[in-house]
């Protein structure tokens, strides 16, 4: 596995509603903490909380961004999110097309130094 193309992953989060959704993906985009968020919306989670099965409608939001930036892009989705335990899954890229991962790269605030 090329290791400079670990330096990139994708982050999945879920938002109740669709407008919650766009605006995390907007202000991702926006401060460069992601190169890309795509919103997913007529998803439905199953889900146990608090003890209870839970049935929820909710859009899938998947963001590109460079590894370094996480700590910052998940600060920005807690500070932001409606939910008090947001999921924030983290899938390292362990391989890509070498033009889209320098558009992730370019796109993005950090260095890949």
């Amino acid at each position: 596995m090329p290791i400079e193309k670990t330096l990139f992953c994708v982050v999945m989060t879920t938002c109740p509603e669709i407008e919650l959704a766009k605006k995390l993906a907007r202000g991702l985009v926006e401060t460069k903490l992601a190169a890309c968020a795509t919103v997913v919306p007529g998803s439905t989670s199953y889900y146990v909380w608090e003890g209870k099965l839970e049935e929820t409608p909710e859009c899938v939001l998947i963001i590109k961004t460079r590894s370094r930036g996480l700590p910052s892009l998940m600060r920005h989705i807690k500070e932001k999110h409606s939910y008090s335990t947001p999921e924030i899954i983290v899938l390292p890229i362990v391989d890509g097309d070498k033009s889209y991962l320098d558009w992730v790269g370019a796109n993005t605030v950090f260095s890949m130094r």
